[in-house]
């Protein structure tokens, strides 16, 4: 019961930093921090998601651990083929519990 009190308080995961570096062709690394009171496996920030108009998913970082005593922690994800003619994308956070709903942040895509 009070481990699942802890991971209830604990909060959807928040994107506080994302940056893209991006070549001619439209592919790009991303780098994103986020931030989220893992307490362990019950609850933990498992992924990040780059998305496009309308919500689509473009690509996907999947995080396999809790990150306990790291917070924030940023991880990067190379080899991501955008559509040249796309500007701007929206980087969101889930966590194993909420879901989403935590902080998402904008990045402009330069090439």
């Amino acid at each position: 019961m009070v481990a699942n009190a802890v991971a209830a308080a604990a909060g959807p995961a928040d994107v506080v930093e994302a940056h893209a570096l991006c070549s001619a062709e439209s592919l790009c690394v991303f780098t994103v921090s986020v931030k989220h009171a893992d307490s362990g496996w019950q609850h933990y920030a498992n992924r990040w998601e780059v998305l496009g108009p309308n919500d689509e998913v473009l690509a996907t970082r999947t995080l396999r651990h809790p990150h306990v005593g790291e917070q924030p922690f940023t991880r990067k994800l190379p080899r991501v083929k955008l559509p040249a003619t796309l500007e701007t994308v929206r980087i969101r956070a889930h966590d194993s519990v909420h879901g989403y709903g935590g902080a998402e942040v904008s990045v402009e895509l330069e090439r």
